[in-house]
């Protein structure tokens, strides 16, 4: 038991130590709220991705834009996860590649200067940085959440917040939380529509 309690301390300690190191400069969480603010006033469509762990954020994510972040007298967002589509994924990596299930849904819909957020804690997970590029091909602005070195990310996106961890646990739920913090400040800037049930 006491080797589970100190791993247990370990791990809420670097996640604490972790949040506590992005709460010291937390220029670039609030760029990416005011360039979601620009896209929800404008009427532009945020498109979110990831794999595994990442995968649930982006879908998590989209749904705090589309029903918790909404406030009175405002636009409510447009968004949409790539990973939610099981049959759509399946078909495009089954008939193409693996590599290509985010890029060749952007082709469908994606127009210049909507969004696209990418979740990867190693930025370096090949069908996301694929479609990055394709995103930033068409002008497209890119966001990117990740962690260790950044992988691709930095040079791929117009912002991008890298967790200061090599831990892929501790990049994952930091992500989380920052997702939760960007909903939590938008709601914050104006009268939230509806409360949680």
């Amino acid at each position: 038991m006491a080797d589970i309690k100190n791993s247990v301390n370990s791990f809420l300690k670097n996640q604490e130590s972790c949040i506590g190191k992005i709460s010291e400069n937390v220029d670039s969480i609030a760029e990416i709220i005011q360039v979601l603010l620009d896209a929800r006033d404008n009427k532009a469509m945020i498109v979110t991705m990831g794999n595994g762990g990442s995968a649930s954020t982006a879908s998590h994510f989209v749904s705090d834009l589309l029903k918790t972040s909404i406030t009175e007298n405002t636009n409510r967002f447009s968004a949409l996860s790539l990973v939610d589509n099981i049959p759509v994924l399946l078909a495009w990596a089954n008939d193409v590649s693996y590599n290509d299930v985010f890029t060749e849904q952007l082709k469908n819909f994606l127009k210049k200067d909507d969004i696209v957020i990418a979740f990867s804690g190693s930025g370096k997970s090949k069908n996301v940085v694929n479609a990055l590029q394709y995103a930033k091909s068409i002008g497209a602005k890119c966001i990117g959440f990740t962690g260790m070195d950044g992988g691709d990310f930095p040079k791929l996106c117009n912002i991008c917040h890298v967790v200061p961890s090599p831990d892929m646990l501790q990049i994952e739920s930091t992500h989380l939380v920052l997702c939760h913090c960007i909903i939590s400040t938008i709601r914050g800037l104006g009268k939230p529509q509806f409360t949680y049930e």
